[in-house]
C-alpha cells in the first residue's frame, strides 16, 4: 500500500518529497497583477503544506483577467508580461524554502474576467452568448485573438522557468477559458477551434504544445508540466461534456504529449459520474451516474504515464490515507488554508495537533492575505471556512464577485 510519506518520480526525473500537493488557490492579494509581499509571505508560510505547492491560477494574457477579484489590492496574479517575472522568483523562493516543488498554475480566464468587466473593458471566452449568471457581455474572440493567446501560454511558461519554478500546471477546468473552449454549452464556433468534439479539443491541444514546446527548448531538467480538468460539465440542462468526453480529451494529450501528472477538480476526492457537477433536480444527477465507480479510477486508463492527482474534502489523516488509494498524490485544499502544517503534521505523526477551524490567531501563523480573509468571512462566501465566524471582525469589504458594480452592460462595448 502507498504511504503518504512516500516519495514521488515523475516521468521526467523530478522527485517529490511526499503525496501530498497543495492545489491552486486563489490569494487575491496582487496590485495591478503583481505579486505582494502579503502573496509572498502567505507562500512562505505554506512551503510545507506538500511535496508540491501549486500557486493560484495566474493569466497568461492581458485580456486574460483578472478574475475573482473586487478591487485594486484585491487581485489575481498576472504572468502576460516580463515585468512581473521579479517577484513572482520571490514567490517560487518562497514556496521552495523548505525543499518542496514550486508549480505555477497558469490560465486565461476568459468569459470570468470579471474586474476587466468592473473596468469597463470588454471580455473575451469563445463565443458570445448572453449569459445568464453574467452582469456582463461577453464578445467572442477571433481567430488571430486565439492564436495569440495559445502563444501566450508558452511565453507564460518560459516566465515562469526564469522565476525560478519547478514546473506550470495548465488550468484547463473550473468554467476557465480552456473548458469554455471544451464545452459544447460555451463553446458554439463553427471554425477550427468549435462546431463538433474534435474541435473543440483544439484548443486545449495547442495550448498543451505551446507550453511542451516552451520547456523542451528552455527549461531544465525534471521541469514539471501538469494538466488540472474538471471530470464533467453538466448544470441541470447545460451539458457541456460528461466524463466520456474529457476522459477522451486526456487521452488524446497524454497521447500526444508527455505530461508529468492530470489533476481532477472535484468537490470530493471520491466523486463519481454526477456528483462533481451542479445540478439542478435530483433525476438529472440520476441519469448521468452511468458508472457508479470514482472519477479517479475511471481516468487511470487514459493517463498513458501521467500522475495522477485528485482532490476534495481532506481534512483528516485519514481521508487523506483512503485519496491515496485512488490517486498518485492528494491535494489538500481548505484544510491548507486553516493550517498550512496540516501535511507536515500527519507526515511526522501529530495529527492531533491539526487546526481544524480557523481562529484569529492561525490567521496570524498561516499569513492569511486580506483577500483571502474577505472571501471567507463575508455574508457570500461560497464555501465556508469552519470557524468562519471567528474572523467576521476582520472582514473589510466584498467576499464575492456576484455582489460587485459594474457599469451598464450597453457600456461595454
Amino acid at each position: 500500500m502507498t504511504e503518504l510519506n512516500q516519495p514521488l518520480t515523475f516521468r521526467h526525473g523530478a522527485t517529490v518529497a511526499n503525496r501530498f500537493v497543495q492545489p491552486s488557490m486563489l490569494t487575491n492579494s496582487g496590485e495591478d497583477g503583481y505579486a505582494t509581499q502579503d502573496t509572498i509571505d502567505y507562500y512562505r508560510a505554506h512551503a510545507k503544506s506538500g511535496g508540491m505547492v501549486i500557486t493560484e491560477y495566474m493569466y497568461v494574457s492581458e485580456n486574460g483577467g483578472p478574475a475573482l477579484t473586487w478591487k485594486r489590492g484585491r487581485e489575481q496574479l498576472a504572468v502576460y508580461d516580463d515585468r512581473f517575472v521579479p517577484q513572482l522568483a520571490k514567490v517560487a523562493a518562497a514556496i521552495k524554502s523548505d525543499g518542496n516543488k514550486a508549480i505555477m498554475q497558469i490560465a486565461h480566464t476568459g468569459r470570468e474576467a470579471n474586474f476587466r468587466a468592473m473596468n469597463g473593458q470588454p471580455v473575451y471566452a469563445p463565443s458570445a452568448i448572453d449569459y445568464p449568471f453574467l452582469p456582463y457581455k461577453v464578445h467572442e474572440l477571433s481567430d488571430e485573438q486565439v492564436r495569440q493567446i495559445i502563444a501566450d501560454f508558452g511565453a507564460a511558461t518560459k516566465r515562469a522557468i526564469d522565476a525560478g519554478f519547478d514546473g506550470v500546471e495548465i488550468h484547463g477546468a473550473n468554467h476557465y477559458l480552456i473548458q469554455q473552449f471544451v464545452s459544447a454549452y460555451s463553446n458554439r464556433r463553427d471554425d477550427h477551434w468549435g462546431s463538433s468534439v474534435e474541435k473543440r479539443r483544439n484548443f486545449p491541444l495547442a495550448v498543451v504544445k505551446s507550453v511542451m514546446d516552451t520547456v523542451k527548448k528552455y527549461a531544465p531538467a525534471g521541469f514539471i508540466v501538469g494538466y488540472r480538468i474538471s471530470p464533467e460539465e453538466i448544470h441541470g440542462k447545460n451539458i457541456g461534456y460528461t466524463w466520456h468526453e474529457s476522459t477522451q480529451l486526456i487521452d488524446q494529450i497524454t497521447k500526444e504529449f508527455a505530461l508529468d501528472y492530470v489533476h481532477l477538480s472535484m468537490p470530493h476526492f471520491d466523486a463519481q459520474p454526477g456528483d462533481a457537477m451542479l445540478l439542478d433536480t435530483e433525476k438529472a444527477a440520476a441519469s448521468f451516474k452511468d458508472d457508479p465507480v470514482p472519477l479517479a479510477t475511471l481516468f487511470k486508463p487514459v493517463l498513458n504515464g501521467a500522475k495522477e492527482i485528485i482532490v476534495g474534502g481532506v481534512r483528516t489523516k485519514e481521508q487523506a490515507q483512503a485519496a491515496l488509494q485512488l490517486a498518485d498524490l492528494v491535494a489538500v485544499g481548505r484544510a491548507n488554508i486553516i493550517d498550512p502544517l496540516f501535511a507536515e503534521k500527519i507526515l511526522t505523526g501529530r495529527e492531533d495537533e491539526i487546526v481544524p477551524e480557523i481562529t484569529l490567531d492561525q490567521v496570524k501563523k498561516n499569513q492569511m492575505t486580506q483577500g483571502l480573509i474577505d472571501n471567507y468571512s463575508g455574508p457570500a462566501a461560497g464555501i465556508p471556512l469552519p470557524g468562519a465566524e471567528n474572523i467576521k471582525s476582520l472582514h473589510q469589504g466584498y467576499g464575492s464577485w456576484g455582489e460587485m458594480d459594474y457599469p451598464a452592460n450597453d457600456e461595454l462595448k
